[in-house]
């Protein structure tokens, strides 16, 4: 490199130093460590965390041997009928004394769903290696035209890597869910658990939200 052009460049390096390299009118957007959060779209995906929220529940000591009432909505949607019906088989499948009616000595179990829907959501990036195996397929599927005679045959191993990977495959979306689950007795918390999760747009009634965003019997919110 020419001695004018290193000259230029130690000049503009120098000259930096006379601003405020480290500052910015407003903050600067960054991005999260990647995160993994499941989709809900199926009654079997209800009845996961039935299961996992009836065992988290009978480990915590303060309930150990306590009757509990799963309580009810007064406008039910198709996950609180169906998630109330799991919760109430698993726990009792995994050893816990659930009543059938109010009962002043047990522990009420309730859950809380609020639905989410993103508007103006910014970029997301695909999944790891997504594009990797797209250029890869890509790649693959080309020889075929350029040296075998049947170029049909270049969709094979597009169509092995389609079976060995499209069970991990699915969208961000717009819509979320929050469901909270709690124990409660004498005005006090005993247990309580979030888990969010990606919801279908289609299946956003489910959760409670109705076409015009209002409540159909869950607290809900579309506020995020």
């Amino acid at each position: 490199m020419p001695f004018r052009t290193w000259g230029v460049v130690l000049s503009a390096v120098l000259l930096s130093g006379c601003f405020g390299v480290n500052t910015s009118q407003a903050p600067i957007a960054t991005t999260y460590p990647i995160s993994e959060q499941q989709r809900m779209q199926a009654a079997q995906h209800w009845e996961v965390l039935a299961e996992h929220e009836a065992g988290e529940i009978l480990a915590k000591r303060d309930l150990w041997g306590k009757p509990l009432y799963v309580e009810e909505h007064e406008q039910e949607t198709a996950f609180s009928r169906g998630f109330r019906s799991l919760l109430t088989s698993e726990l009792v499948e995994q050893g816990a004394i659930v009543r059938t009616q109010p009962d002043a000595g047990a522990a009420h179990v309730s859950f809380n769903v609020q639905v989410i829907n993103h508007e103006g959501r910014g970029f997301v990036r695909p999944p790891q290696g997504a594009l990797t195996a797209l250029a890869a397929g890509i790649a693959v599927a080309t020889i075929p035209f350029n040296h075998w005679t049947e170029p049909a045959l270049g969709l094979i191993p597009a169509a092995a890597l389609a079976d060995t990977f499209s069970g991990s495959w699915t969208t961000t979306g717009q819509q979320e869910t929050i469901i909270t689950t709690q124990v409660s007795q004498y005005d006090t918390l005993r247990y309580s658990s979030s888990n969010m999760y990606y919801i279908n747009a289609g299946d956003s009634a489910h959760y409670g939200a109705s076409d015009t965003g209002d409540s159909a019997g869950l607290p809900l919110s579309s506020d995020w």
